[in-house]
């Protein structure tokens, strides 16, 4: 409606004054068309101002004046009306995480361990992130002096005769060494006759800012490697551009060399852990409230990591080789098995345990007797995990500090098996038949759901992974996709994310559209929450200009202020944070398409509607729930929205749920508007 606040009459011509809902109504064409259809006619209108235009009419002046409306252009409604009886169960693990190390999301992302290339694993052993401080000084990767049998090659220091002075290496990180008014945790080995101090410094690259400085006293010598730990307060960098830089007395290993290995910086950890998450990075996820963890990948399983679980999870960094991963750069494996297994415990999250079943990339497929070793292996490590102390795995756990067993409740055989397809239902059988006989309780997760990749039949209980990377309006297509699916395995979507836009072209930020229509689908999932268990985003991390993959939920590099979620992460975000016990029955004036919602409730009595509007124009809606007793009449509502192609970017987010309150009742209903490219959601509370 479109309401005149003035008018008046200036001899034959008919002035107004008129106001409209704005948005998509605002425009001079909408007014003029709508003006010239009432009794006055319409010559011109001008404008807006804001929401307001000047019009004149042609047929003279009315008899009657005063405020009038008259209809501009109509807004869609929907009033939902949702049972407290009915539906059906909802999976308590519906809404999760999915890590594995690509984008630099492990190593120079979520793991706390700030300094690069500090054990020279992977394929190639270079001086990449590493320079010498001062005159006189050689910088150069050794083999003949290894730390362990692990870490076998190590940074050799040498000092040319005559110099003096303090002179030693730099390290920059990934693309710089984040530097915050925070505490600093430093350990490293060394190796090589020297005695007096070594200064520690946290340093502006190009200011030459010294933000952080400790002299520590060190007796090293050249029959073995001296552990080196200590810690320090730095004061703030305002910028990423920093080094990490150890300094010595040159004068007293002129003409000779140190040797040092697995240099490690950590800022505050998330809940303090030794070799643990970067905090902010921590907090940052347990703001989603995630349900569960899948972990190591994705891709990255696809290294032969399974084979090798003994060395990914030695308790000491020291005795982990690390590995060339399957993203071009190498994997220390300091986020190891205990590590993620801690984190699902400091987050409170579910593991879902991805184990390597006979396939490596580029093709290579271990099938028959062959994929025996590769199939004890991973009762090894379920041993390790799950076994009692009194087991020879359980015991070695109990050494590492974690006497009890693990929660562990799922197993994920292989990853993304439609790509093998052809042996991965032999390949499956031989782990299901292995894992199920000696853990008959574990959930097992075949990592396709195309049958013709599976057996037949598939052992009951056994649940499947799915996999999108879709265009928006593929997402909105597969709104329905479980409505009619067989009821007889369970769903894990267990990576989805919309990567092109709807013309095919490939997107590199999350944006709006793109978020949206992965909220329609999600409606879609939690509708059918009986059958699909669990669901995560993918991939979950990345650091900046060092990503492979996009776009990604979030991200960072070393500047202050950069960890940024993507608009994908905010949808995350409120989804996860709203999710009910029950899915309910909702009958709707309006069918599907452009809107979409899913209600739920609580045992404790709150109700939860979530809605994703996919067209541009704003939608009026009301919530009634004519049976629900003892809830509040002031509700909560967090609504996303933005222009279809807007995205967040680091240091730049502009994109996030912006929260009000709407009142109501039960039978009246709640009424707000849902703008176009908007995701909301209603929370009405019991009393």
């Amino acid at each position: 409606m479109t309401t005149i606040i003035t008018n008046w009459c200036d001899g034959s011509t008919y002035n107004i004054v008129v106001e409209t809902l704005g948005g998509t109504c605002n425009t001079t064409t909408a007014v003029m068309t709508a003006f010239a259809s009432t009794a006055w006619g319409g010559q011109s209108c001008w404008g807006p101002s804001g929401d307001q235009f000047w019009c004149t009419a042609v047929s003279g002046c009315p008899t009657t004046t005063g405020v009038q409306s008259f209809d501009i252009c109509s807004v869609p409604s929907a009033t939902l009306t949702v049972a407290t009886t009915g539906g059906n169960s909802s999976s308590p693990l519906l809404y999760g995480l999915m890590f594995e190390d690509i984008n630099n999301s492990g190593d120079g992302g979520i793991h706390g361990q700030l300094l690069r290339n500090n054990g020279f694993q992977g394929s190639s052993q270079s001086l990449l992130a590493y320079a010498a401080v001062g005159s006189g000084v050689t910088l150069s990767v050794d083999s003949s002096t290894p730390l362990s049998s692990a870490i076998t090659h190590t940074l050799q220091v040498s000092v040319a005769s005559g110099t003096t002075g303090f002179v030693g290496f730099s390290n920059e990180g990934y693309l710089g060494v984040p530097v915050n008014a925070d505490t600093y945790s430093n350990y490293f080995w060394m190796k090589g006759a020297y005695s007096g101090t070594i200064t520690l410094e946290l340093v502006g690259n190009y200011s030459g800012i010294v933000y952080a400085s400790k002299n520590i006293t060190v007796s090293s010598t050249s029959s073995s490697f001296t552990y080196v730990n200590t810690s320090y307060a730095s004061t703030q960098s305002p910028d990423g551009s920093n080094v990490w830089r150890l300094k010595f007395d040159a004068s007293k290993v002129a003409g000779k060399s140190l040797w040092f290995s697995l240099v490690q910086l950590f800022p505050s950890t998330y809940h303090g852990r030794p070799n643990g998450l970067r905090l902010d990075v921590g907090n940052f996820l347990a703001e989603m409230k995630p349900t569960f963890l899948r972990f190591p990948g994705g891709n990255n399983l696809w290294v032969k990591l399974q084979f090798r679980f003994i060395s990914y999870l030695f308790n000491e960094v020291k005795n982990r080789p690390g590995r060339q991963g399957d993203w071009g750069y190498g994997n220390t494996d300091a986020l190891g098995l205990m590590e993620y297994l801690q984190w699902c415990e400091d987050m409170n999250l579910a593991p879902v345990l991805a184990i390597w079943a006979g396939y490596s990339l580029g093709g290579t497929s271990v099938t028959g007797s062959a994929l025996t070793p590769y199939v004890n292996d991973a009762l090894d490590e379920l041993e390790f995990l799950l076994g009692p102390v009194s087991s020879t795995l359980g015991a070695l756990r109990a050494t590492y500090g974690h006497p009890a067993p693990y929660n562990i409740t799922m197993v994920e055989i292989g990853n993304e098996d439609f790509i093998p397809c052809s042996t991965y239902a032999t390949r499956f059988t031989a782990f299901y038949n292995a894992i199920s006989a000696a853990y008959p309780n574990l959930i097992i997760i075949a990592s396709t759901a195309d049958s013709s990749c599976l057996p037949s039949p598939l052992p009951s209980g056994v649940w499947m992974d799915i996999h999108h990377y879709l265009k928006p309006s593929a997402f909105v297509s597969s709104f329905n996709e479980f409505d009619n699916y067989p009821r007889t395995h369970g769903i894990f979507v267990g990576e989805f994310a919309n990567t092109n836009f709807n013309d095919g072209s490939q997107t590199y930020w999350s944006n709006v559209q793109g978020a949206v229509s992965e909220a329609v689908y999600m409606i879609g999932l939690e509708r059918n929450s009986d059958i699909v268990k669990m669901a995560c985003y993918a991939p979950m991390f990345e650091h900046f200009d060092m990503a492979e993959w996009s776009p990604d939920l979030a991200g960072l590099d070393s500047r202050p202020g950069s960890l940024t979620g993507s608009v994908s992460y905010y949808v995350q975000k409120m989804f996860a944070n709203s999710k009910g016990d029950t899915i309910l029955p909702v009958s709707s004036t309006a069918n599907f398409g452009p809107l979409y919602w899913v209600a739920s409730s609580t045992t404790a009595g709150t109700y939860y509607v979530k809605l994703a509007n996919y067209g541009t124009t704003t939608y009026n809606v009301t919530v009634e729930i004519p049976t629900a007793v003892n809830v509040q009449s002031v509700a909560s509502l967090e609504i996303l929205t933005g222009s279809a192609t807007e995205s967040n970017y680091p240091l730049s987010v502009s994109v996030v749920p912006v929260s009000s309150t709407v009142t109501g009742s039960p039978a009246s209903g709640w009424s707000f508007s849902l703008p176009g490219y908007g995701v909301g959601v209603l929370t009405v509370n019991s009393n």
